[in-house]
């Protein structure tokens, strides 16, 4: 795997990684929750409903030129821009980042290059695994999933979209079949063993789903070739906790602590040792 595609998902990855383990020591983005029940099914028009809820008046008649503008627009050039308008305007303006991801992605979709496509799919992908909510992560990862496609249409040999595409099967809560997000990223591995991006993937499933030796096993493959890999040490060191290996653990989480600098995360690290040193 070539260095640029790990660093595709390494920022959201690590984010993850670190809220998961260490109780969200660093404030999550902003993400609006519709007021639904937790496994209600939700769209862009229950999202946007709540999203727009949020706006100042002042807000709301910007927000309504822009939608407007959509509307009159006649050219594809013209509806991209002010897609990204909008985005800009959810992102920057009112720090909401589902309408964000909504709106960048149908920038994407008519632009409909690979760039686009993916940058939108991972942004989906990385931020439903900082969800709760049942609906609201599946939602994220049917759009995440179709927007993988997509770019898969365009370039069907990448081997990091397909990573991709399996990921949302296996974080996405798309299908009561996750053995299909497994079976895509296997098919990758089987081709190309050396791909840690599909290596890690697969192990970050396995902690996530509580199969602590085949994570212990991916991701020592991932530590192993990677040895400065912030997000497999953490996950390493949580892993062998959770299988009850204390010694393993703290080896890691000291491992981990050589490769960040934040010192509320560090302390967070401290604190996880000394309770499994008593």
């Amino acid at each position: 795997m070539k260095k640029q595609q790990f660093i595709v998902i390494g920022s959201g990855v690590v984010l993850f990684c670190l809220i998961y383990f260490f109780g969200r020591t660093i404030p999550p983005k902003k993400i609006v929750t519709p007021s639904t029940t937790p496994s209600a099914n939700i769209d862009i028009n229950t999202i946007l409903s709540a999203s727009k809820a949020q706006l100042t008046n002042q807000q709301q008649v910007y927000l309504g030129r822009l939608e407007s503008s959509i509307v009159r627009g006649d050219t594809r050039n013209q509806k991209i821009q002010v897609f990204r308008q909008m985005a800009g305007f959810w992102k920057d303006s009112v720090h909401l980042l589902l309408p964000y991801a909504y709106y960048t992605a149908q920038a994407a979709e008519l632009e409909n290059s690979e760039k686009s496509l993916t940058f939108a799919a991972h942004f989906y992908l990385e931020s439903l695994q900082q969800q709760n909510d049942p609906g609201l992560k599946k939602w994220m990862g049917t759009e995440a999933k179709e927007l993988f496609e997509k770019a898969l249409a365009i370039n069907p040999g990448s081997d990091s979209l397909k990573i991709g595409l399996g990921s949302c099967y296996l974080f996405g809560n798309i299908s009561d079949n996750p053995m299909e997000g497994i079976r895509i990223i296997r098919e990758v591995i089987e081709r190309d063993p050396d791909n840690m991006h599909a290596q890690f993937a697969l192990g970050m499933a396995a902690t996530v789903s509580g199969q602590l030796d085949k994570a212990i096993e991916r991701l020592s493959i991932v530590i192993k070739n990677q040895p400065d890999n912030l997000e497999a040490a953490v996950m390493l060191a949580e892993s062998y906790e959770q299988k009850g290996d204390n010694i393993n653990a703290i080896r890691w989480y000291e491992a981990s602590k050589k490769l960040i600098a934040n010192p509320d995360i560090l302390s967070e690290i401290d604190k996880r040792i000394r309770l499994l040193k008593k």
